[in-house]
């Protein structure tokens, strides 16, 4: 059998269909036209913890990943993000560039964080631009982008659809039950990991935000603690917001709704006059250290690679396109490996 025919019948299965999901999906799809790939999940946009999220570009440090590779992860997605934003396809996948502020109550020990250089025209604030947040002592102001995932997820569906993608609706319990019908298994289940693959380092940061009406308010401010935040999207502002560790609520909890407010109303005075369209919980998934990596599992007495891309955390969007790229060349791995060696 030549490698091409056996590379045709390669069965990929994407397990998760949030942002990490489908950005993994496109990026395998479209770079393996000879695999065919089934992303599979129990719950699709608009019912994703990533709907909900703000969706901006910029970033945390993770302790135990390589700079390096952080870097790759953010400039990755930037740069991919960025040319969407500068096509005709921008309004139709929600991707749009946001410039404002983020600002901090104390001076940061990092005054330039690693993703400076990877968006447009960053830059410390001036005086005159402090004066507008009179508690804070520093910040920096910069150009990101902002990808609305309530438009940006079922862009990236089609995109996968049309690039020949499978998609099936189930809820997956375990990896047995896919090892039968699948030669590699692409892991995005989130906090899903909890149960399928028991992962017991991925946890839930629980955030409410909610979805204003405020055209007049054109720039994102953001609190370096990253509690409060001010972010116009295309077609409403979201503020917010929480980050509670370990807490699964999914209901709108009131006390939150009237903290939101009044902490976002602080920094920008006429969200009080702004309209509240609806409010929103999510849980982030995430870990320590977002986990990229492969293994190979023997299931129902087979071996089968298992390449894994979740815990985020809040910087899913963020992040999305790198690791997904990441995951690709692992599936690349895993095919490699498969494929009969030629005899010498």
């Amino acid at each position: 059998m030549c490698r091409a025919a056996m590379m045709k019948s390669v069965r990929v299965v994407v397990v998760g269909a949030g942002v990490i999901g489908f950005s993994t999906a496109v990026c395998i799809v479209e770079a393996l036209p000879f695999c065919s790939v089934t992303l599979m999940a129990d719950k699709f946009s608009p019912d994703t913890t990533s709907d909900g999220a703000a969706g901006i570009l910029f970033a945390a440090q993770f302790p135990d990943i390589p700079l390096q590779r952080q870097k790759h992860w953010f400039k990755d997605s930037f740069d991919h993000l960025l040319a969407i934003a500068q096509s005709q396809c921008a309004p139709e996948a929600g991707v749009m560039l946001s410039s404002g502020w983020q600002i901090f109550k104390e001076v940061p020990a990092v005054k330039k964080p690693f993703w400076s250089e990877f968006v447009i025209g960053f830059r410390l604030m001036t005086d005159v631009e402090r004066k507008r947040f009179p508690d804070h002592k520093f910040g920096q102001a910069f150009t990101t982008l902002k990808c609305e995932c309530s438009t940006y997820l079922p862009w990236l569906e089609k995109r996968f659809r049309k690039a020949g993608g499978q998609v099936e609706q189930r809820k997956v319990n375990n990896l047995q039950e896919l090892s039968n019908n699948f030669d590699i298994i692409v892991n995005c289940s989130g906090l899903g990991s909890k149960v399928l693959v028991g992962d017991t380092q991925v946890y839930p940061v629980r955030g409410q935000v909610l979805k204003v009406e405020a055209p007049w308010v054109q720039h994102f401010i953001r609190d370096g603690d990253g509690t409060t935040y001010i972010y116009p999207g295309i077609r409403s502002v979201t503020i917010g917001g929480t980050r509670q560790e370990g807490d699964w609520r999914l209901q709108v909890d009131d006390r939150d709704t009237k903290g939101i407010l009044e902490r976002c109303s602080r920094l920008e005075p006429s969200l009080n006059k702004a309209k509240i369209l609806n409010e929103w919980v999510g849980l982030r998934p995430s870990r320590k250290n977002p986990r990229v990596e492969r293994e190979v599992v023997e299931l129902q007495g087979r071996l089968v690679p298992v390449v894994h891309n979740y815990g985020h955390g809040g910087w899913g969007v963020t992040l999305a396109w790198g690791t997904a790229l990441d995951t690709l060349g692992l599936v690349k791995q895993s095919l490699h490996e498969m494929a009969p060696q030629p005899k010498l």
